[in-house]
């Protein structure tokens, strides 16, 4: 958001990311990013106030891979998208007043096959255990592992800004 030239600041509320069993990855991500938008209800009471909420979930295989809970988990995760192709949701809330628009997106992603050491590496290095897949693709494993991405790079990195600016311009461009 920083290079858009749009002032902002981050804010951080604690919300669980659950859903029901069944829901499909885009209802997953638009679900868990409107919740995490009405944790900030109050702050729409300031004018100038714009809140954006995002969620990003890994589809490997048809199931969703969450954050990983620990070091073993997250290699587990890790060597399950190595050598293959994988998608990545982004579900985005912006709200302005008594204004809402929810965005999505998606993007696969492609690794290339990593070892069990630069897995591990990784892992000891760059600490992903609040990151979905349990990788950042803007860190030392999208550099050396990441051989694709059809779609968004920054959808990967968990906002597709392109989206959000868009909106916003529509909203406010005077």
């Amino acid at each position: 958001m920083e290079a858009t030239g749009i002032p902002f600041r981050v804010m951080v509320r604690p919300t669980p990311e659950t859903f029901h069993d069944g829901m499909s990855p885009l209802e997953v991500v638009t679900h868990i990013c409107r919740e995490k938008a009405n944790c900030f209800t109050d702050e729409l009471q300031k004018q100038d106030t714009v809140i954006i909420t995002a969620d990003t979930i890994v589809v490997h295989h048809g199931r969703i891979i969450n954050k990983p809970d620990d070091a073993a988990h997250a290699f587990k995760m890790i060597s399950a998208l190595s050598d293959s192709t994988h998608e990545v949701y982004t579900g985005v809330c912006i709200r302005h007043q008594d204004k809402e628009k929810v965005l999505h997106d998606h993007s696969l992603v492609t690794f290339r096959p990593l070892s069990d050491d630069e897995i591990s590496y990784y892992i000891s290095q760059y600490q992903p255990f609040d990151k979905a897949g349990a990788y950042g693709i803007q860190e030392w494993i999208g550099y050396i592992g990441i051989t694709g991405i059809q779609g968004s790079y920054h959808n990967v990195m968990g906002l597709p800004v392109h989206l959000v600016y868009a909106q916003l311009m529509e909203w406010f461009r005077r």
